[in-house]
């Protein structure tokens, strides 16, 4: 397979894992519209993830991919913490606007991987990056099934919540 043919495979996983329309149906992206605070705050049980927490922990890793692909330590995301970040639950105050913006993070995040992965050297796609064990190519399918993964979580929790 040609380098730049391998650019765009990647590019195509992560875009049909988080906003194409898929022939698997809901993407990542997908599964968030329509959802006010109060839907992405509800939790399963006591000590459980909320959507909320999986969207900002999905754009989490987006940027952690990001570095690594890059291998600049100096990426950061923008938040405090790492891997989960706590989000309000069922009865938060914080609102719709607190959602809204966790959401653009998301799609903040994917931009900017996506970004990363246009700007890959193609001779680079099977060599490990610098600091990782993983290659480019391990990494972003990685990232599209971490997306695909958290995708059908979110989709059980919206409907648990129904029931």
């Amino acid at each position: 397979m040609a380098a730049s043919s391998e650019i765009d495979l990647l590019l195509g996983w992560l875009h049909e894992a988080f906003d194409a329309r898929a022939w698997h149906g809901t993407t990542l992206r997908g599964s968030l519209k329509g959802l006010d605070a109060q839907a992405a705050a509800w939790r399963p049980a006591t000590g459980r993830h909320n959507v909320w927490e999986i969207a900002v922990h999905a754009a989490y890793w987006k940027c952690r991919v990001r570095g690594r692909l890059t291998g600049d330590a100096r990426v950061r995301f923008p938040l405090k913490g790492r891997n989960w970040f706590r989000r309000p639950g069922t009865h938060a105050a914080s609102g719709d606007a607190a959602w809204k913006r966790d959401v653009q993070l998301l799609l903040a995040e994917h931009r900017l991987l996506v970004d990363t992965v246009k700007a890959l050297p193609p001779a680079a796609l099977r060599r490990p990056s610098r600091g990782s064990r993983q290659t480019p190519l391990q990494m972003v399918r990685g990232i599209a099934a971490h997306d695909l993964y958290h995708t059908g979580q979110i989709q059980l929790l919206k409907a648990l919540a129904r029931h």
